[in-house]
């Protein structure tokens, strides 16, 4: 049977640092209320996070931006975040994926699968994407929605599947969103922590029968057992809401710890580690249950510093990340042959994992 590599991967972002404006906008959500916003302070300042990228332009009023999107006391309902969504979410979409396809022969992309969570519409980003990258309008289309941050280690799923079954086949697989168009108003600190995280972005990938790249070997799912509650993600007036409860580093410390071997097949030789950047904590949860060096996720935690929790794409922005610092320079060549793990969360509690080697 043929196997399956993921020859390259492909970024991008909006342009605007919104970090600084959302972490001042969350201390006055909580405002006359002095303790929980030291609190929360001292939760921003060690986020491990410096910068994250929206469409929304950052305002130094009292709104968050300057279009007024966010304003305190008329926050958007849902069916205005969902034209932002429209508005702004192919064209990056599109963004990404000429960057992938730059130097591709583009007759020869034979499926398009898209990950998203944060956004729907119909015709959606497939068609768009078809119609502005000059694919073939055969080109097999295949949405996967709403599962969150693990999402983008199910399209790769999906696209293996694919290549082995038609080894010919060529996958432009994309995964956008576009997380801080569901900010709320609220004063409960949880919920505005968790907005401590969320940012937009969009990452796109070349899967084929092609030896180059990153060959991934296998998959694995390790559903936690009574933590449904800890990760939610449901669409409601206000627009989708998110709860990240504090618990969850816990919980995947604890599911990783005992699920080591199944996920990792016995393998003790796993040099690479792409492990989605949930937060500073759940990388500390991972490293702990896996018995890492802190070098061991330093990409994770680079991509987190760079640009936050991108939801589905993020860990394919840690997987470029490795992939590029492999190829570079005097680097080039001397990760062949290595093996790596990747690994994202969500709604379920959900550990998706993926086994892989770097092509030689």
């Amino acid at each position: 049977m043929s196997k399956a590599f993921i020859n390259r991967i492909a970024t991008a972002t909006p342009p605007h640092d919104v970090h600084d404006t959302f972490l001042r906008f969350g201390q006055k959500m909580l405002s006359g209320d002095r303790r929980r916003q030291a609190l929360f302070e001292r939760m921003a300042a060690r986020s491990g996070i410096a910068h994250r990228y929206s469409f929304l332009e950052p305002a130094k009023d009292a709104a968050v931006d300057t279009e007024g999107f966010y304003r305190l006391g008329a926050f958007p309902d849902t069916a205005v975040r969902m034209k932002k969504f429209e508005a702004c979410a192919p064209g990056l979409a599109v963004e990404a994926a000429e960057k992938l396809l730059k130097d591709e022969d583009r007759s020869r992309i034979t499926h398009v699968i898209v990950t998203s969570c944060t956004g729907l519409s119909a015709p959606g980003i497939d068609l768009e994407l078809i119609e502005r990258c000059g694919l073939k309008s055969t080109t097999e289309r295949t949405m996967v929605g709403f599962m969150g941050c693990y999402a983008a280690i199910n399209a790769l799923k999906l696209a293996r599947h694919i290549v082995r079954s038609e080894p010919s086949a060529r996958v432009l697989a994309v995964n956008l969103e576009l997380c801080t168009l569901h900010l709320h108003e609220t004063d409960d600190l949880e919920e505005i922590l968790s907005f401590l995280l969320f940012a937009d972005g969009c990452a796109a990938a070349l899967i084929s029968a092609d030896s180059i790249g990153v060959e991934m070997k296998s998959f694995r799912a390790a559903l936690v057992p009574d933590t449904k509650e800890l990760i939610r993600w449901n669409i409601r007036q206000q627009g989708f809401d998110m709860v990240l409860s504090g618990g969850v580093p816990g919980a995947i410390r604890t599911a990783l710890s005992a699920s080591r071997d199944d996920i990792l097949g016995g393998a003790n030789d796993i040099d690479l580690w792409a492990v989605h950047p949930g937060g500073r904590t759940v990388l500390d949860a991972v490293e702990q249950a896996f018995g890492l060096s802190p070098e061991a996720l330093k990409a994770s935690r680079s991509v987190l510093n760079d640009y936050g929790n991108m939801s589905s794409g993020t860990v394919m922005f840690v997987l470029d990340r490795i992939m590029r610092e492999a190829a570079a320079g005097r680097n080039a060549g001397k990760n062949a042959g290595k093996n790596g793990c990747a690994m994202s969360f969500g709604p379920g509690l959900v550990a998706e994992t993926m086994m892989f080697r770097m092509a030689a």
